[in-house]
């Protein structure tokens, strides 16, 4: 189970290098964000902040589209037919996933550091 979800997490990571890549923000090659170290610590959060943001608008994103497409072809849509449905609605439990488990994680990170000693 651990190596799928590392699996999944290094596709998100892979898709949001090109995902940068392709809008001009980081080099092709360059996987580490660089803006983040020596600067202050608002840029690092908006940052982080940021991209948390659109990681949870592209899995609402998809999830709508499986819900529209599912409801296409429940209305006797041509286009939409029972493959395309059944991969979307896949696509988008896959993504929720990956979503729920990056927030587990972060809880548990977050009381690991509430839980040191000071």
């Amino acid at each position: 189970m651990t190596d799928a979800i590392s699996s999944i997490l290094s596709q998100i990571r892979a898709h949001e290098m090109r995902t940068r890549a392709a809008m001009g923000d980081v080099a092709p090659g360059n996987a580490i964000d660089t803006g983040a170290i020596g600067g202050n610590a608002a840029t690092a959060g908006s940052g982080f902040q940021q991209t948390l943001a659109k990681a949870i608008d592209g899995v609402s994103q998809t999830q709508a589209s499986a819900a529209s497409l599912q409801q296409a072809f429940e209305m006797g849509d041509p286009r939409a037919d029972l493959a395309r449905v059944m991969v979307a609605m896949q696509q988008s439990q896959v993504a929720f996933r990956a979503t729920v488990e990056v927030r587990n994680r972060l809880v548990q990170a977050y009381q690991d550091v509430m839980n040191m000693p000071i």
